[in-house]
């Protein structure tokens, strides 16, 4: 079946959402019986939009590559993020008491949805396919959401770093597929919880934190691509903490959200935007961040 056709046949498909999402659903139970479903993939399932041919916008992300350990060479703009707004802090500041400004919001702002495995599958995704996916959606290969499918596509393309094992996720199945495979099926899988989204900064308090992996045991972290359905970059970490933190706003407002710490960044980018904001050096101190509202931590449980 063309690509095209193939996508408009989904269009069709996905009038019955339920039915469909009752399937990656049971898919879910049947692979980690015992693992509840995290938000983001919740809110994938309840409100993702499948793309229709000339009809869809990408977004741009709110924090680009700050989440991306391997990301160098920050734009002048992130080099002059506000200075009040903590996009990575040192493990020192994850404790109960510490307060920081910040923002809960997703990365990605298209409601896109979960494709199933084999219609995933059938469609390309490579760099060597990008004119055909241009094409196929008529758009200008000069236009921001043609940039947008290229930088998506390259960067899963880019070999892993020394000791991490990556792939990019184009169906769920595919995601819990990935991380079984690296940590088993006794897993959690945690995304953040907020009462709200807000694109404003406010100062949040720390009410409590709890380390959610064993020093010895490496965690998967997917984070949500900028992409016409949904895509998750997921790698696993070493020598990575994952905490669940307990905040809440200024406005009262309440956040489990999920934070990462790096204990040993010696193999990060030198140009990396956590170094220059932080004024540290690579390999030097932990270096802390928190995940956006539509990525993903599993860890095996204790």
């Amino acid at each position: 079946m063309e690509f095209l056709k193939l996508l408009y046949f989904l269009s069709f498909l996905f009038l019955g959402v339920g039915a469909n999402h009752a399937d990656l659903e049971a898919y879910w139970k049947s692979e980690l019986p015992n693992t509840p479903m995290p938000k983001a993939v919740r809110d994938l399932l309840k409100g993702g939009k499948l793309p229709e041919r000339g009809n869809f916008r990408l977004k741009t992300y709110d924090d680009g590559c700050s989440f991306k350990h391997y990301c160098g060479n920050p734009t002048e703009d992130e080099l002059h993020i506000d200075p009040k707004v903590k996009v990575f802090f040192l493990k020192m500041h994850l404790n109960r008491g510490s307060s920081m400004n910040m923002k809960f919001v997703e990365s990605v702002k298209s409601p896109t949805a979960f494709l199933p495995r084999q219609v995933a599958n059938s469609i390309p995704f490579s760099s060597k396919s990008v004119p055909e996916i241009l094409n196929k959606y008529s758009l200008n290969p000069q236009s921001q959401d043609a940039r947008i499918i290229k930088e998506t596509i390259a960067e899963c393309e880019v070999p892993a770093m020394k000791g991490e094992d990556k792939y990019c996720a184009t169906s769920l199945e595919s995601m819990v597929d990935f991380t079984t495979s690296k940590l088993g099926k006794d897993v959690l899988a945690i995304s953040n919880e907020a009462q709200k989204t807000d694109p404003e900064v406010q100062k949040y308090g720390i009410v409590s934190v709890s380390k959610l992996n064993n020093n010895d045991k490496e965690i998967v972290s997917c984070h949500r691509q900028n992409y016409f359905y949904a895509v998750f970059y997921c790698h696993t970490t070493q020598n990575t903490d994952a905490y669940m933190v307990n905040l809440v706003g200024a406005d009262g407002a309440k956040v489990k959200a999920v934070a990462v710490c790096h204990r040993d960044t010696s193999a990060w980018n030198p140009k990396h935007l956590a170094f220059q904001l932080l004024k540290v050096k690579p390999g030097t101190v932990p270096i802390c961040h928190f995940l956006p509202e539509d990525h993903i931590v599993w860890v095996p449980k204790h």
